[in-house]
């Protein structure tokens, strides 16, 4: 199932722990009161070039597939926006948390 946008939906990160020879850049979205469902995330380069976007699930869950390097995620949500940045050395989970205020 898709978003409408091509991404796959979007599920928590404890459900892709096996990701093979992969980049995996993902977490969850959260907001004063917990989790924030819907929200857009963004995937930025180190230059701070657009490298993708997907919309968070209901429970706040994104993932990007990404190449190794270091990245910023952006949330856009109508409660607020935030950031995070993450350094990802290799393949693997590299799990990232983004408060939105």
């Amino acid at each position: 199932m898709t978003d409408g946008c091509g991404a796959p939906a979007q599920t928590a990160i404890g459900e892709h722990t096996d990701t093979g020879d992969q980049v995996v850049v993902a977490g969850k979205v959260t907001g004063d009161t917990g989790p924030v469902g819907g929200a857009y995330v963004r995937l930025l380069n180190a230059d701070g070039d657009f490298a993708g976007e997907v919309q968070a699930s209901a429970e706040g869950d994104f993932r990007f597939y990404a190449a190794p390097g270091e990245w910023t995620v952006r949330a856009l949500h109508r409660s607020g926006n935030g950031q995070a940045s993450v350094h990802a050395d290799g393949p693997g989970l590299h799990a990232v948390a983004v408060a939105v205020a």
